[in-house]
């Protein structure tokens, strides 16, 4: 008996199929090179194909069950190959041939006509145009414009809104529970379980207090903030434009005075004389507050407190435009944003001779949001949502547009 026949590996009949059809058994030990096998069956359905040599590595077999193809190095055994398997051997597919250059050409050719032009290609294209308000700082002037002209119809409105309401008996009593909701939403107010949190942890209450306002009323930034300036000799100095001792003083010396009101007995001068204050005192609640943070990066840059409060006035709080603004002509001025539109504009008359917005006059709310609105226009989509001052706020918004376009 020879030696190999004692020590051979088991043999596999392996049934071997091509893409033509032929089908035909190999036997195998499995110890057999997928390679070796791969040439036994190109002998059996293609005779003389191997005298060249890139035959063998132009097909392949593949397990039919598991759909996988066999890798030439690895042994029958090591790909997991059993008894009665069938096998598929196909042709590899050729690969793709390698462009010509007048292909690549013309491939680039198409890719940059379909490129982008520059804007060296688009002035050359267009120079012969002629220009239509093609400045962009005119459109700059434009929004400007529009947010200058809505302070003014505000203005207007809230004396429109103030005369109507006067007229109202039950004004006085509206305006006093108005005065009485200011008060228990002031933003003054800080959020008490913020404050808790960080009084625990041992920072001072007006510190804490500071820290909160300057970060949104978020306990981690607060908290950063404290032990970033725990050195720092200012800070324990009030808020740049915040004086909370005599807002606070002031808002309940308002609300005093408003609680008190004339006895029932009064005449109508005297409540005239009384909605004209509580006017007032809620205009003054209503002022302005510039965003602190803001406030402290302008002023770093140099620029005195007041400008620095007056330029976010005008530019609603924004601090880029409000330093463009220190920078540039500063128009509009502080100054201009109390003036009211022409009350003989088509715009005006437009605006009072709506139903929605006639109707909304005559409710308290609506002078509120005017006058929120007026000092501090990054509230306007508060009121924008809420469903009594909603639709006059649309409406305004809707004639201004149309008319604007004309």
């Amino acid at each position: 008996v020879q030696e190999e026949k004692i020590f051979a590996g088991k043999v596999l009949r392996l049934h071997v199929c091509t893409m033509e059809g032929a089908e035909w058994l190999e036997e195998v030990p499995e110890d057999t090179t997928v390679e070796k096998l791969k040439e036994r069956c190109l002998k059996h359905c293609l005779p003389g194909s191997l005298e060249d040599p890139k035959t063998v590595t132009h097909h392949k077999l593949i397990h039919a069950t598991s759909e996988k193809v066999l890798t030439d190095t690895k042994t029958v055994l090591e790909e997991n190959i059993q008894d009665r398997d069938v096998l598929l051997l196909i042709k590899k597919r050729a690969p793709p041939p390698l462009p010509k250059m007048a292909d690549v050409s013309a491939e680039e050719k198409r890719k940059q006509e379909q490129k982008a032009p520059d804007k060296d290609a688009i002035l050359k294209a267009t120079a012969n145009l002629p220009s239509r308000n093609a400045d962009r700082t005119v459109a700059h002037h434009n929004m400007r414009d529009f947010q200058t002209e809505l302070r003014k119809i505000l203005v207007s409105l809230i004396e429109v809104a103030q005369k109507l309401l006067a007229l109202n008996p039950d004004a006085v009593e509206l305006f006093k529970k108005a005065n009485a909701m200011l008060d228990e939403d002031e933003e003054d107010r800080v959020d008490e379980i913020a404050l808790r949190q960080l009084t625990e942890m041992g920072f001072p209450e007006s510190r804490a207090v500071k820290a909160l306002r300057l970060n949104h009323m978020s306990v981690t930034q607060a908290m950063e903030w404290l032990i970033e300036h725990a050195d720092d000799p200012t800070v324990d100095a009030p808020l740049p434009g915040q004086t909370p001792s005599e807002a606070t003083a002031e808002a309940g010396a308002s609300s005093a005075e408003v609680t008190a009101g004339p006895s029932s007995e009064a005449g109508g001068e005297e409540a005239k004389d009384e909605l004209t204050e509580i006017f007032k005192k809620i205009r003054r609640k209503r002022e302005f507050r510039p965003d602190p943070r803001a406030v402290i990066a302008l002023m770093e840059m140099g620029f005195d407190e007041k400008e620095v409060v007056d330029a976010l006035r005008v530019n609603n709080n924004q601090q880029n435009a409000a330093c463009e603004w220190l920078l540039g002509d500063r128009k509009p001025s502080p100054e201009d944003l109390d003036k009211g539109i022409d009350t003989n504009s088509p715009l005006f008359q437009a605006i009072l001779e709506n139903p929605v917005v006639q109707l909304g006059l005559t409710n308290p709310k609506t002078l509120l949001a005017f006058e929120d609105m007026l000092e501090n226009p990054l509230n306007s989509t508060q009121w924008m949502n809420d469903p009594e001052t909603g639709p006059v706020m649309l409406q305004i918004s809707r004639i201004f547009q149309t008319l604007n376009r004309t």
